[in-house]
């Protein structure tokens, strides 16, 4: 009982971020989605791309159930090259790879238990041979982290923030200047004073 409600709680929890990262590319130019935006390159489609990889991976070879998809070797992505679309892939195929993705993820979630064994070729001994409930946490995290990527990015582009259209409100912008500005002032009177400034 307490494992059927554990594994619907997480992977629902799933669903509701892929959702989330994917909104994050809603109504944005080939640009905007592309473009690296962080000192490190991070950009938008990049991260769906690389959570994509991610769960096919995870909830494929690691229970011995690859993807339909032929996937580059893991030790192939050491360049960073899951972390940006090339100007070969378009949006629509990285969006559907992920969506397709979902489908494969889904049926293993849904046809193993939850203390069913997998390996991941790629993590150390002794941490190699793991199982499915493990997984869920563990790609839940790499979800989660990378949608929170996201929404900070987002907000950089064009201030829009939150999980799902249907939670959106208009930016007020008088109101999102008022309070930086509490949070500047805060800061400023917390810094230590430096000598000879008292």
């Amino acid at each position: 009982m307490i494992d059927e409600f554990a594994k619907d709680n997480l992977h629902g929890r799933l669903r509701r971020d892929r959702e989330a990262l994917l909104w994050k590319l809603d109504g944005l130019s080939e640009y905007d989605a592309r473009r690296p935006l962080t000192v490190t390159g991070t950009n938008l489609l990049g991260l769906v791309k690389h959570v994509a990889g991610v769960e096919a991976r995870y909830f494929g070879e690691v229970f011995d159930r690859p993807s339909p998809e032929r996937l580059p070797r893991w030790q192939d992505h050491s360049d960073g090259s899951d972390l940006w679309a090339t100007e070969d892939e378009t949006r629509d195929q990285i969006i559907g790879f992920y969506r397709r993705t979902w489908e494969h993820s889904d049926a293993t979630i849904d046809e193993l238990p939850l203390d069913a064994p997998g390996h991941v070729p790629w993590w150390p001994e002794p941490h190699a041979d793991t199982n499915l409930f493990a997984i869920l946490v563990h790609v839940l995290g790499e979800s989660n982290r990378h949608a929170g990527h996201a929404d900070i990015l987002r907000e950089g582009l064009d201030g829009r923030t939150g999980m799902r259209a249907e939670h959106e409100r208009d930016i007020d912008e008088e109101a999102r200047a008022a309070y930086c500005a509490k949070i500047e002032q805060a800061a400023r009177s917390a810094a230590p004073i430096k000598a000879g400034n008292s």
